[in-house]
């Protein structure tokens, strides 16, 4: 048996080991979920639908446990951890309603009747990144399973406890064994096994653009359904005409929430340049105050990086940058980076086009509003940005030119399990979350019914 060591990041101690599924045990995980899929699909609706609102109360009942799990594993503010339990019981409520409203249609046609079925997929394989794993695993299994599906998840190797305990909740609620299977173990081995196991009919992957492109690439020889939520090198565009108080207050959680450990983090920020200066001293005061220290304390907005190997990461691109300002991070055992600000002296500096998923915000001046849509779109990604402006005509006009999935205007909101998420180019493929994310986990099937003598085509 292998197992893996589970650190705290905010203390690079060991606080579980976790034994390893191999090739068998993931064999065997998805061919219960296929033998569970047997039954799942044909429950009906209402009670498909009463034993998720169930699994929501149960995740009600042990949200502070979860998020004191998730500030251990990952390194999360108990604040963003609360948060983010409490998005999966939501999230599972949200779609506990889908059931008995997933519907196909009656289509007009000559001859007879023509009805369109939704059907659920099979078994659903869901990969879930380290930066969040409870929402995204929700966001992957909760739909899944109101279509009808069954799941077997995919915790990331460094943040698997909190996915483990989910799928023990999920049996406490009653939810049939091999209806929600969690399968700790590599990405090389489970992950790569999803997409090669005839039976897995979805991958759901969340992660580096670069895997998602080998995934979409092996789950092309089965031509097997797939969604992907991969990079982003989002935007933050503040115009003159900005509350430039409110949107030097809020930058700072735009990219440093979760240590910039967030596919969304707002981490190129273009300021116009008439107002540059005035910004740039409010945003200092703004990251100097920005309070980085054990993410229990409620008082914390950051906690630590996940890992050694990614701290490092981190400062090679601050090691060839140009330093504006830094805050402040705890010294000691821990995985800590101080939140840091860049200048750049060109868009095309290395720090300003890749994504380096840590606290650092690149800023850069623009003149024109074409020119601002210039260098935002100057990017292979294109998953979320905010819009700073007070005049409504040209939030209107820069929201739809700039080429991403995920805006807000005057915020930096990207997340609401009420609306679709995903991303534009190489940011993804597909949608979560929103009401027609259900459909997504369905096939369309389609049946004529020829009636009386009437000529059927």
């Amino acid at each position: 048996m292998t197992t893996t060591t589970v650190l705290n990041p905010a203390t690079a101690e060991p606080i579980a080991e976790l034994e390893r599924t191999d090739l068998a045990g993931t064999d065997a995980a998805i061919e219960r979920a296929q033998r569970a899929f047997a039954t799942w699909r044909r429950v009906a609706p209402s009670d498909r639908a009463r034993l998720l609102r169930r699994f929501a109360a149960v995740l009600d009942d042990h949200v502070d446990e979860l998020a004191q799990l998730e500030v251990k594993n990952a390194g999360h503010t108990i604040g963003n951890a609360t948060w983010e339990a409490g998005n999966v019981r939501d999230v599972v409520e949200y779609y506990a309603a889908a059931p008995e409203r997933l519907s196909g249609r009656q289509i007009p046609v000559d001859g007879g009747v023509d009805l369109t079925f939704k059907e659920p997929l099979g078994v659903v394989g869901v990969i879930v990144p380290w930066n969040f794993p409870m929402p995204i695993a929700g966001w992957g299994f909760a739909p899944a399973l109101a279509a009808g599906n069954t799941v077997v998840l995919k915790p990331a190797e460094l943040t698997p406890l909190t996915a483990v305990r989910i799928g023990e909740l999920a049996l406490e609620a009653g939810l049939p064994e091999g209806v929600l299977t969690v399968v700790p173990g590599k990405g090389s081995v489970v992950g790569e096994r999803f997409v090669t196991h005839p039976a897995v009919r979805k991958v759901v992957f969340t992660g580096s653009t670069e895997v998602g492109r080998g995934i979409m690439r092996g789950c092309s020889d089965q031509i097997k359904n797939l969604t992907l939520e991969l990079g982003g090198k989002n935007a933050n565009i503040v115009f003159g005409d900005a509350d430039l108080e409110a949107a030097a207050a809020s930058a700072p959680g735009g990219v440093f929430d979760n240590a910039g450990q967030d596919c969304c983090s707002r981490s190129r920020l273009l300021v116009q340049s008439h107002v540059y200066d005035a910004f740039m001293e409010r945003l200092e005061a703004a990251v100097r105050a920005y309070t980085v220290t054990d993410p229990s304390d409620p008082a914390a907005d950051m906690g630590p990086l996940i890992s050694v190997g990614h701290r490092d990461s981190v400062a090679a691109y601050v090691e060839s940058g140009e330093v504006a300002f830094t805050g402040t991070a705890p010294d000691g055992p821990g995985f800590w980076f101080p939140p840091t600000v860049l200048t750049p002296g060109s868009t095309t500096a290395r720090d300003f086009t890749e994504e380096i998923f840590g606290p650092v915000l690149s800023v850069v001046r623009f003149e024109t509003e074409e020119e601002a849509l210039r260098i935002v779109n100057d990017t292979d990604y294109g998953l979320s940005g905010s819009i700073w402006t007070r005049d409504l005509d040209r939030a209107m006009r820069v929201s739809r030119a700039v080429e991403a999935g995920n805006l807000s205007v005057n915020s930096h909101a990207s997340v609401r399990y009420w609306t679709p998420f995903g991303g534009y180019k190489q940011s993804g493929l597909g949608r979560e979350l929103g009401p027609d994310a259900v459909d997504a986990f369905t096939e369309t099937k389609n049946v004529f019914f020829a009636i009386g003598d009437s000529p059927a085509r």
